[in-house]
């Protein structure tokens, strides 16, 4: 299931133990129709060739419009939050660094593509932006163009999860992370990211 991406940032958040857990328990293939239904931004990452299965992963990332910063034609930035700790997204990253991006706008409708090359970053300047988040991931584009909307159903945000980190609140903790079956593998601390520095109107951002 895992490859040295995977376990490396594993053991960097200390959630080797509960990705193994994860996986003896709960993985099972999903349908494309699963992600297809969620109104956010998405990663799909490229295993390396040596694994066993080389499926490319898709990870819903995005939650709210500011939450990937274009930092200049090229270079756009998206942080890293507490998830189920199997990092197989970001860990398809450590080890190939190739990516692709999907943007939909439900209300408009619209859809953008990004394909090009990743990095993460665990000290990164950008950190300050993003309450709570783990690391930055940077995206270098080398492909970026629209996508036919002509399929995209229509819909309008009803409300936003009350689990995205955001500055001036604390975030709430899931139920999962209650379970009898996760309660003994989860990591003994969170990580801790600097404070946020935050101001308005001084970046781009990118509104897709």
């Amino acid at each position: 299931m895992y490859h040295e991406g995977n376990r490396e940032l594993q053991d960097r958040f200390e959630t080797r133990r509960l990705a193994d857990r994860l996986n003896e328990v709960k993985y099972t293939p999903c349908s494309p129709t699963t992600t297809a239904r969620s109104s956010s931004g998405r990663i799909c990452s490229s295993s390396p060739p040596w694994t066993r299965t080389g499926s490319p992963p898709a990870r819903t990332k995005a939650e709210n419009r500011r939450f990937v910063r274009l930092l200049d034609d090229r270079t756009l930035v998206f942080p890293s939050y507490d998830g189920n700790g199997m990092f197989l997204s970001l860990g398809n990253v450590r080890q190939t660094a190739r990516v692709g991006l999907l943007f939909v706008d439900f209300e408009s409708p619209r859809r953008l593509r990004v394909n090009g090359s990743a990095t993460l970053s665990f000290e990164d300047e950008q950190l300050g932006w993003y309450p709570e988040a783990q690391l930055i991931v940077r995206v270098t584009a080398s492909q970026i163009f629209p996508n036919c909307p002509r399929y995209i159903h229509k819909m309008v945000l009803v409300k936003r999860s009350a689990f995205v980190p955001r500055a001036g609140r604390e975030t709430p903790e899931p139920a999962s992370k209650e379970s009898e079956w996760t309660r003994d593998v989860l990591p003994r601390r969170g990580p801790s990211a600097p404070p946020p520095r935050l101001a308005d109107g001084l970046i781009r951002t990118a509104r897709v």
